[in-house]
């Protein structure tokens, strides 16, 4: 009975004890320490995906996309986040802008003349008799033109900006000094250059670039029509021996676009963000894109392949370019048919290309 008073007075004892036990102490913040509020201080983050063709290694990816994505990342403090999808994974390259359209893919990338006839307005960057001398001057040229014109085609997107290749050269396997050495040849062209080609005599073969080392290889066509950048990035060095400058023949538009319901629900702020960063990339990256690659492309040409370089006189030029005016005229015509100014339209952008030669 003893043990039993003795264990029942130990048990309340032992209650006591722990109810009269120290209170826990409440942690106090550092006032110095950072605190971890970045949802309350930067606001919701705004993911996107970005649909474009062009290789993993590409410029375009590993410069353009990727640099305009951490510059936007960085300027928004990371509420601005873009994954891309490159190599046409997500979006095939012609069917990117209509993605864009659809909500397939947040943001595009890809080439206007993928969809000829879609843009007829914008057709007018492309014009074959008009000297660009540069990537660079060729970008300057298409976005300040744009933003000018403003054209109804594009405002069922968003439109970041434009870059442009810049003049296309001739890469032959046997020399083209004049016209009567062009005539007859058959050369890989893409967009307006199918049309190009022919009022210069030669014979316009369509395929997409990555077809026409294979039907160069092969003896399929005798020449191709692209920016400098293809002989060593496409490897077309290694299966032509000659390059006939022509920067009045050539040149592609390339547009980086927003869905525009994805546009309209940004906050104001980060709307602003975009335009600013917009404009700055374009400047220091994007428009001069191109001519990095060219530069890189004909050196490694000509040292290592051999590949031998023809300029036209002045007044050979001429004679290419007169063969070519006729597209200016239809396009004009064209312009004309759907109410604009279309002789306007051209001799602006032919003044502002020539501004920025």
């Amino acid at each position: 009975m003893k043990k039993k008073l003795f264990i029942f007075m130990l048990a309340v004892l032992l209650v006591i004890t722990a109810g009269c036990g120290e209170e826990p102490i409440e942690e106090v913040a550092d006032p110095d320490e950072p605190v971890d509020t970045v949802e309350e201080e930067n606001g919701e983050v705004f993911e996107f995906n970005l649909a474009h063709f062009f290789p993993a290694g590409h410029p375009a990816e590993t410069d353009l996309v990727q640099g305009w994505a951490e510059a936007l990342n960085e300027a928004s403090d990371g509420r601005i986040e873009i994954t891309s999808y490159h190599s046409g994974t997500l979006v095939a390259a012609a069917d990117i802008y209509n993605g864009v359209v659809a909500g397939t893919a947040d943001i595009g990338l890809s080439a206007f003349f993928y969809t000829r006839g879609r843009f007829p307005v914008l057709e007018v960057f492309e014009l074959p008799g008009i000297v660009y001398e540069s990537s660079y001057a060729a970008s300057k040229v298409a976005w300040e033109g744009i933003k000018d014109l403003n054209p109804d085609e594009i405002q069922d997107t968003e439109l970041m900006y434009v870059l442009a290749t810049g003049p296309g050269d001739l890469f032959t396997t046997e020399p083209v000094r004049n016209l009567e050495e062009l005539e007859g040849k058959k050369i890989r062209a893409a967009g307006l250059s199918a049309e190009t080609l022919p009022l210069l005599g030669a014979i316009p073969e369509a395929m997409p670039q990555d077809e026409a080392y294979e039907a160069l290889q092969r003896g399929l066509v005798d020449g191709n029509l692209a920016p400098v950048e293809v002989l060593q990035g496409w490897g077309h060095a290694e299966v032509t021996d000659y390059l006939t400058r022509t920067p009045f023949l050539y040149n592609a538009l390339f547009f980086v676009t927003m869905n525009q319901e994805k546009w309209d629900g940004l906050p104001e702020d980060l709307q602003e963000v975009f335009l600013e960063v917009n404009e700055r990339f374009h400047e220091e990256i994007a428009a001069g894109l191109w001519d990095e690659q060219n530069e890189r492309a004909l050196e490694w040409a000509v040292e290592e392949t051999g590949q031998e370089v023809f300029t036209l006189s002045d007044e050979e030029a001429a004679r290419w370019i007169e063969r070519v005016l006729p597209l200016q005229e239809e396009f004009i015509e064209k312009m004309d048919d759907l109410g604009l100014p279309g002789k306007e339209i051209v001799e602006t952008v032919r003044n502002m290309a020539e501004q920025y030669r």
